[in-house]
């Protein structure tokens, strides 16, 4: 399963933390030349918990995902990507049960400021410095509930990439349409997320959430999501901005999904249904699977 391998990578220190990740290798040389291994393992599975769980049942959570995470094959041997996004209260537990482990935590939003009169924020700076690894930018309900606009979005990409945060960017049309005008609108919105940068970005997860399909009973078909994430793909790859890349689905991603995303995505972005740390286990599974069906 291909990544978006533009840059040779450096993998640094224990599992869980802050000195866990991926730095770009000071010799820059083409991985596509050298044959260097670069990103995450095969497939990417995360996790939002939204503000479902309170602290403890997060604690708990956390708990089982590492001890599932632990004992799954394609985690174990680097071929899954886990990264759990509590809330910023629950954070730092989250990190502590994390340590030494597989599971990667992120946080679910950050402010595009690194300090100064922001009641309420957190900055990428204070997020880098408890150890987080990735951040949510630019999902549906922050952008509707919250009127984080395009620029403000670009604003965070960039705080998040200063920070040496890997954004996990969400994307997708509001209205379901066709296949064009779904690209045309998932297209955009990286464009514009792009558009503040101020140097390279050396990773970035790009999450395809079709907003009509987020909370729905299905997701989108997978014909519509393969063709979206393989533009989305496209777009990455030829940003000499990017360094690297991965894109997933979200929206009502569950049982199935992985397999039906073949080749064309890297992996999922779970909500709800993942908040049983059961169903999360199927999904490892179903991702080992399918790797070992990958040429």
């Amino acid at each position: 399963m291909a990544r978006v391998p533009l840059r040779c990578r450096l993998r640094l220190g224990g599992q869980g933390g802050r000195d866990h990740r991926v730095r770009a290798c000071p010799c820059r040389l083409d991985p596509r030349v050298v044959g260097v291994s670069v990103g995450h393992g095969n497939t990417f599975i995360g996790v939002s918990l939204k503000m479902y769980l309170g602290h403890e049942e997060t604690r708990e959570w956390a708990q089982a995902v590492v001890d599932i995470a632990r004992t799954d094959p394609g985690v174990r041997d680097g071929r899954t990507t886990v990264v759990i996004l509590p809330t910023f209260v629950s954070l730092e537990a989250a990190l502590q049960i994390a340590v030494g482990t597989p599971v990667q935590v992120g946080a679910q939003n950050l402010y595009w400021q690194d300090r100064g009169a922001f009641t309420g924020e957190v900055s990428g700076k204070t997020l880098d410095e408890l150890g987080c690894r990735y951040v949510e930018i630019g999902h549906a309900e922050r952008r509707s509930l919250f009127g984080e606009d395009a620029e403000t979005v670009a604003r965070k990409v960039e705080a998040a990439r200063r920070n040496g945060l890997i954004p996990i960017l969400c994307v997708g049309e509001t209205e379901r349409g066709d296949i064009d005008q779904a690209i045309t609108a998932s297209l955009g919105q990286l464009g514009s997320a792009l558009a503040l940068l101020s140097a390279p970005i050396e990773e970035i997860v790009v999450a395809y959430e079709p907003v009509w399909a987020i909370g729905a009973q299905t997701p989108a078909e997978p014909a519509h999501v393969r063709a979206v994430c393989r533009a989305l793909r496209a777009a990455v790859f030829g940003d000499s901005r990017i360094g690297g890349g991965t894109v997933i689905y979200g929206g009502s991603a569950g049982p199935g999904v992985l397999a039906d995303l073949g080749n064309d995505a890297d992996g999922v972005f779970l909500g709800r249904f993942a908040h049983d740390p059961e169903a999360l286990r199927g999904i490892l599974v179903e991702g080992d699977s399918r790797e070992h069906a990958s040429p």
